[in-house]
């Protein structure tokens, strides 16, 4: 079958990788690389990179005719009509990514479909920033090809999850599966034929979305471990086993190890983590620690609160709605609620503010809450109003900074702007809508 006939251009780590796992699935797969070095190896039956189990499948794969190395693109495009693009995209001194590796593999197997005079579904594997495929790999499939040709290619992104070392176990057991594409139909078309037997989560998504995840896949590795070590140093200086604190810590996969906070939206609050990270950070820099991470998720939530107040002030309106009040939903606390901040700030500068928040007002809050907003924030107390509507209706910038259920949110006329902090998904429609980090 044709379709079952592949080929890879690039066969570094990450080709040879998939060149081999691909032919174990059956596929008969023709890798592509100008390194000659990589295609006697792949040739010999013997794996160019160092990863536990890969010359044994590349051999075994050899040995059986589904699988081959070659640099002449033209044979590979026309015996083939599935491209996965796994070349490498190093670094830059600057930062920035080397693309001259994904210029030229898009020029040769550009060239190739010209001499195939046929269509051609280009998949890329290689880490591309969002917005690559756009702004470089379709342009030059384009002018190469032409219009005509052109629109018979179908390209999507399909980032890798390797890690060095498992990287054969995570390809037959990935994380998930991520294909970015202009037409869901391809998408489902390309899973059914290359992951249908692989485990895990099957995600069919836009191209920039796709090219973006891997990014940030991967700074949160790195977050992880920087953020681990930092324990370290602090548990260490107390005389405390981090290990032993870590293994307790990942026991938690409800908070801890889980989707939750993991939502972008507003600025932290309430009375534990702004209180338990200033006293951590007192202490460590107190024991002339460095650690920077730490340090900063103060400063960084800080910021954040700034953007919301940058995006609200941009509008140059002076009647603004808040709706929620408190920290977070389902909760009357308000202590070190962002919101009490934004207020404060928008107080200061002249807008004339309005708070309805079902869980606050001194109707119905009690105890320790109830004091808080009598003697600490008295000024704010007479702006909290129980009529919703009335809000609404004289408000020109309404704020959604809390999203409880059951809540239901009258009508809000389209010349209203609204700023939301909570991802309030069914306002997504509304003219004047504007989510604070999406």
């Amino acid at each position: 079958m044709r379709n079952k006939k592949i080929s890879i251009f690039g066969l570094g780590y990450v080709g040879t990788v998939l060149s081999a796992c691909f032919a174990k699935k059956g596929f008969k797969v023709i890798g592509v690389d100008i390194d000659p070095f990589k295609v006697r190896s792949i040739n010999q039956g013997r794996s160019p990179n160092i990863e536990p189990g890969l010359t044994q499948l590349i051999r075994e794969a050899v040995k059986k005719g589904r699988l081959k190395a070659t640099d002449d693109t033209n044979c590979a495009i026309a015996d083939t009509n599935i491209s996965l693009i796994c070349v490498g995209t190093p670094t830059l001194h600057s930062g920035d990514i080397d693309y001259q590796y994904i210029k030229r593999a898009t020029r040769d197997i550009a060239k190739a479909i010209v001499e195939k005079k046929s269509g051609h579904t280009i998949l890329i594997r290689s880490t591309i920033f969002p917005g690559t495929t756009d702004s470089i790999i379709k342009p030059i499939l384009s002018k190469i090809c032409g219009k005509r040709l052109f629109k018979k290619i179908k390209l999507c992104c399909n980032p890798e999850f390797l890690r060095e070392g498992t990287a054969i176990a995570d390809f037959f057991n990935p994380p998930k599966t991520v294909i970015g594409v202009d037409d869901k139909k391809i998408g489902q078309f390309l899973i059914s034929l290359l992951y249908h037997d692989i485990p895990g989560k099957k995600i069919i998504t836009d191209v920039k979305t796709a090219e973006t995840i891997k990014y940030i896949d991967n700074t949160f590795h790195a977050l992880k471990v920087t953020f681990a070590n930092e324990v370290g140093i602090f548990c260490k200086s107390l005389g405390i086993d981090s290990h032993r604190i870590m293994e307790i810590f990942c026991h938690d996969k409800k908070l801890n190890l889980s989707p939750l906070y993991l939502k972008p939206g507003k600025p932290f609050g309430g009375s534990c983590l702004p209180k338990d990270l200033k006293v951590l950070v007192y202490r460590a820099k107190k024991n002339d620690l460095e650690l920077p991470v730490i340090y900063n998720i103060l400063p960084s939530n800080d910021f954040h609160l700034k953007n919301v107040l940058k995006l609200i002030t941009s509008f140059r309106k002076k009647k603004i709605g808040i709706i929620g009040l408190s920290f977070k939903e389902n909760t009357d606390d308000l202590r070190n609620s962002p919101l009490i901040k934004i207020t404060e700030s928008l107080i200061g500068k002249g807008y004339k503010v309005s708070i309805f928040d079902k869980n606050v007002s001194l109707a119905k809050i009690f105890g320790s809450n109830k004091e808080f907003l009598i003697k600490h924030i008295s000024h704010i107390s007479s702006l909290i109003t129980d009529n919703l509507r009335s809000l609404i209706k004289s408000s020109e910038i309404i704020i959604l900074a809390n999203k409880e259920k059951p809540f239901k949110l009258p009508a809000i006329s389209k010349e209203k702007i609204i700023i939301d902090l909570v991802r309030v998904n069914k306002l997504g429609n509304h003219k004047n809508y504007h989510g604070i980090c999406w």
